[in-house]
Order: structure tokens, then sequence, then C-alpha cells
């Protein structure tokens, strides 16, 4: 199983990236989808997630109406649209598939949001 996320780097106060995640090695269709992020100091906390079996997605209150999440299925691939960052959205992201018994991580990838 391999996730490999793509998209990170250095963006000014109210840009916005896309990061992309391929995944391989797994039933992608059945796997729930998430974003997480970690910040230096921080715990790791969930970003964003879209259903396997629905396109239902939920989002953690402080990105709510900037970021969005989709997948397409044909492509094995996971998206994070990121609009509006903030400097407080500085993080590793990372890519992680949510199975019934299984869970896989990407290695992350850094988003910096500084002026």
């Amino acid at each position: 199983v391999q996730l490999v996320e793509s998209g990170g780097g250095l963006v000014q106060p109210g840009g916005s990236l896309r990061l992309s995640c391929t995944v391989s090695g797994l039933s992608f269709s059945t796997y729930d989808m998430m974003w997480y992020r970690q910040a230096p100091g921080n715990e790791r906390e969930a970003v964003a997630g879209i259903l396997s079996i629905e396109p239902k997605t939920y989002y953690t209150d402080s990105v709510k109406g900037r970021f969005a999440i989709s997948r397409d299925n044909s492509r094995n691939m996971v998206f994070l649209q990121m609009n509006n960052l903030e400097p407080e959205d500085s993080a590793v992201y990372y890519c992680v598939a949510k199975g019934l018994f299984t869970t896989h991580w990407g290695p992350g990838t850094q988003v910096t949001v500084s002026s």
C-alpha cells in the first residue's frame, strides 16, 4: 500500500494550494479518505474527510468555508483544495485511507503560509 501526497509548498497568507494524494495497493473506492495535519508542538488533527460510499464530507471548524475535499475513484486520488490560507494552517499534511480494519498513512507534505 502506498499513499503519496503532493502539492505542498510556501504560500502567502490569503493564497491557495491544492494538495493531491495518489493511492495504490488497496481498493481505493472502499476506503474513507481523510486529510490530517500536524504543526510543530501540536497534536495531529483531522482536517477533512470524505466517505467511500457516498459523497459526504467532514471539516474541522477552523477550515470550514475555506477548504474542500474531493476524490476521484477512477484515478485513486483524493484532493484538498485550500483557499484563503492563514499562517495557522502551516503544518505537515497527511493523506489517510481508513478502511473497515486498516488505516494507511502517507509520508506527508509540508504547507507553509508566510509572508
